[in-house]
């Protein structure tokens, strides 16, 4: 979360830009991340630049030809308000937009796509120039800084938590892509992605686990950037939100495209996507309801429901191929609701497919837009069971405070322990359910209406309290009545 110095040049370019006429609090983000893209767009020129310079090569992949170098942020920033504008407008908006067509062909990647439909919004050269001078003076060589800066500005959405345009906090996606450890022969999907956060958390760990296989030849490397990441949304802004974050975060050509994933009305794209994935990240949007009219039929073959829910639940299985993985949040109503289509999701879960975790969470995690209780669910796909003990976590601190102003508590959190004991699931054996993570056999789940609720299993130690008999209690109770009946008697002489 940002705060102070950041947080207050932030809320004066969005008072800017607000006071200026851009009144929808999303096109005010979409402008911003326009800016702040071509902003970056030069910082990595400038280092690959350096480290040209250093090497006494070639630059590398350029962003900008020499004949667009007026094109960078640190050369029109530097020109008058009009003179500005003009530029940003006319050359600058309009490269951004071509960014990723292949040269002479007129085709491009996804991003050039939804680019197409870009708009250029900023009323007047007045306000530019302002917003520029601003952003200039924010540091973004921090990733977590930009992904602070963009929680934050999606915090300020008013309809917040009930369109889902806000972010799952980035230390719980870091942990359920550490949970699931991508490798390169992965081919990862989120049908819900918005500004493709777990998608940039993949990325970023094969970079750092597997940067020596991904980029060890040009098949490998146009896998990683063409074939591996795989999004949908069905809202244009955060499309182009977050195809430029996958961009900048070095993945050149991520398929990202709209979708509404669970309609019925693209029924070929979703057979071509049956069975395609090997690993499926996501936090779809929860505690909404569909037409049965509108809703995919094979979804509702699974499960005859409207909740969006449990109707993504079905979807992931539909997209996993056999022996792929999932890391998904849901509500906790999923884990232990007492509907016909609850109860069959759970038992396709743990009967039909191989669950492999429960990770309850505190139901401060997404406070301050919302503060329902979420779990992280984790399974493969299999087709034919394989469930033998399911591993449940009760995770009662993030790191962050479970207010509505989540500041950060370092010192609190369960995330480093939840991994550690992810990754040695065979010691948890021994651990009583008395602990705070312990498995629990598939049985004992069957037994209890496939409930995945930790506190169904959770085992409390009560520690006896003795109390005195009633008789000594009341007789305790009569002399205190004396001794207070003697003290008014001595205070009413002392007032006489």
């Amino acid at each position: 979360m940002i705060t102070g110095a950041l947080k207050s040049k932030v809320d004066r370019i969005w008072d800017t830009m607000w006071s200026g006429g851009i009144s929808n609090p999303l096109s005010v983000i979409e402008q911003l991340t326009y800016l702040l893209f071509i902003k970056e767009l030069d910082e990595l020129h400038t280092r690959r630049e350096r480290q040209a310079a250093r090497t006494g090569k070639p630059i590398q992949e350029r962003v900008f030809a020499a004949r667009q170098d007026g094109l960078r942020w640190s050369r029109f920033k530097e020109l008058a308000p009009e003179q500005m504008f003009e530029a940003v407008r006319d050359e600058v908006f309009p490269f951004i937009k071509s960014l990723g067509e292949t040269e002479g062909s007129g085709e491009g990647s996804t991003y050039t796509h939804h680019m197409q439909d870009a708009l250029f919004m900023m009323p007047t050269a007045r306000v530019l120039a302002n917003v520029v001078d601003q952003l200039d003076d924010i540091d973004m060589a921090d990733r977590d800084t930009k992904g602070d800066l963009y929680e934050y500005m999606l915090g300020k959405i008013a309809t917040a938590g009930q369109n889902g345009q806000f972010r799952t906090p980035r230390h719980i996606i870091r942990l359920m892509v550490d949970m699931t450890a991508p490798t390169p022969k992965d081919v990862i999907c989120d049908p819900a992605c918005g500004t493709a956060g777990f998608l940039i958390a993949a990325s970023e760990h094969l970079v750092e686990h597997h940067g020596d296989r991904i980029y060890k030849n040009a098949r490998a490397r146009q896998r990683f950037n063409e074939g591996t990441f795989h999004g949908y949304d069905f809202d244009n802004t955060m499309l182009r939100i977050g195809s430029m974050n996958m961009l900048l975060h070095g993945v050149e050509k991520p398929d990202i495209r709209y979708r509404d994933s669970l309609a019925e009305n693209d029924h070929a794209a979703a057979v071509d996507d049956a069975e395609r994935y090997s690993l499926v990240l996501a936090n779809p949007p929860f505690a909404g309801s569909l037409d049965y009219e509108s809703t995919a039929k094979d979804l509702q073959r699974v499960v005859k429901t409207k909740k969006t829910e449990l109707l993504f639940l079905a979807l992931f299985l539909r997209l996993l191929q056999t022996g792929g993985r999932a890391a998904v949040i849901v509500p906790d109503g999923v884990l232990f609701g007492s509907s016909k289509a609850r109860r069959t999701l759970r038992r396709i879960l743990v009967e039909e497919q191989k669950l492999d975790a429960v990770v309850s969470m505190p139901s401060g995690v997404f406070k301050p837009y919302a503060g329902v209780s979420t779990a992280i669910l984790l399974f493969t796909k299999t087709n034919s069971g394989g469930t033998d003990h399911v591993w449940f976590y009760d995770m009662q601190a993030d790191g962050y405070s479970l207010d509505d102003k989540r500041t950060p508590q370092p010192e609190q959190s369960d995330l480093a322990d939840i991994l550690a004991r992810w990754r040695n699931r065979e010691a948890e054996r021994k651990r009583a359910r008395t602990d705070q993570s312990f498995l629990v056999p598939k049985a004992d789940i069957a037994e209890n209406d496939y409930e995945l609720s930790v506190n169904r299993y959770k085992e409390v130690n009560y520690e006896a309290v003795e109390y005195d008999p009633p008789k000594a209690i009341l007789k305790s109770l009569a002399k205190l009545e004396l001794e207070i009946g003697e003290g008014r008697a001595e205070l009413e002489r002392l007032l006489r």
